[in-house]
C-alpha cells in the first residue's frame, strides 16, 4: 500500500525523499540553518524542485555553505559564481547571499546561535499545525511577517515573509505536514524528544 504524503511532493522521487527525510524536521544546527537560508533565498520566484535539483551544485559553489567563507567573498568570486551553470546565476541573489552570511554572523554573535534567535518568536516550541488539505496551508503568517520584518531591519536580503514561512516549514520550526501524511504520524510518535530551549 502506497504511503500518503503531502500533495506538493507529487510523484517526483527527489521531492519525496526531501519530504520524507528533511521537510518539517526540527533543525537546530546553525550550519544547516544557514544552508536552508541560502537555498530558500535563491528559490524566491522559482520552484523548490529546481533548487533541490541544483542543491549539490550550490554546496560545491558556496564552499559547503560555510557562512564564514561566504562572508569573505569578493568580486572575483561573485564573477565566478555568475558563470557557474550549476546554480542559479543571479548576481543580485549571489551578492545577497554574501551579505546574508555577514548578517548571519553578526546575529550569531548577538544571540549565540541562529536557532536561539528564531526561538525568541516561538518560545522555543515547534508550531504544529492541523491541516486536512494542501489548500489550507498558508503562504505566510503573522510569525513569518514578524521574522521577515526583523531580518530586513538587520540587513538581510531576499527574505520576504513568504520565503521566511517556507524556511520555517523546511527547518521544522513549523510543522505543516498534513494530518493524514505518514511522516506526520512518525514525527508525532517522536514528539517527546527534547527541543533545545532559547
Amino acid at each position: 500500500m502506497e504511503e500518503i504524503r503531502c500533495a506538493w511532493c507529487k510523484k517526483d522521487t527527489l521531492y519525496q525523499q526531501y519530504h520524507d527525510q528533511e521537510w518539517g524536521r526540527l533543525v537546530t544546527n546553525d550550519a544547516i540553518l544557514f544552508e536552508f537560508l541560502v537555498l530558500e533565498s535563491f528559490q524566491c520566484g522559482l520552484s523548490w524542485i529546481t533548487i533541490l535539483h541544483k542543491r549539490e551544485n550550490f554546496r560545491k559553489a558556496f564552499d559547503d555553505f560555510n557562512y564564514h567563507k561566504i562572508a569573505e567573498y569578493g568580486e572575483l568570486k561573485v564573477n565566478m559564481l555568475v558563470q557557474d551553470a550549476g546554480i542559479i546565476r543571479n548576481r543580485t541573489k549571489i551578492v545577497a547571499t554574501i551579505n546574508n552570511a555577514q548578517q548571519f554572523i553578526q546575529l550569531r554573535n548577538e544571540f549565540g546561535c541562529f536557532y536561539k534567535y528564531l526561538s525568541r518568536y516561538t518560545g522555543g516550541e515547534r508550531i504544529i499545525n492541523q491541516w486536512n488539505r494542501q489548500s489550507e496551508v498558508p503562504a505566510k503568517t503573522a510569525l513569518s511577517d514578524s521574522i521577515s520584518k526583523d531580518l530586513k531591519k538587520r540587513g538581510f536580503k531576499y527574505l520576504g515573509s513568504t520565503v521566511v514561512y517556507a524556511y520555517l516549514q523546511a527547518v521544522g520550526i513549523v510543522d505543516d505536514h498534513l494530518e493524514n501524511c505518514f511522516i506526520r504520524t512518525q514525527m508525532n510518535e517522536k514528539i517527546s524528544q527534547s527541543i533545545p530551549k532559547a
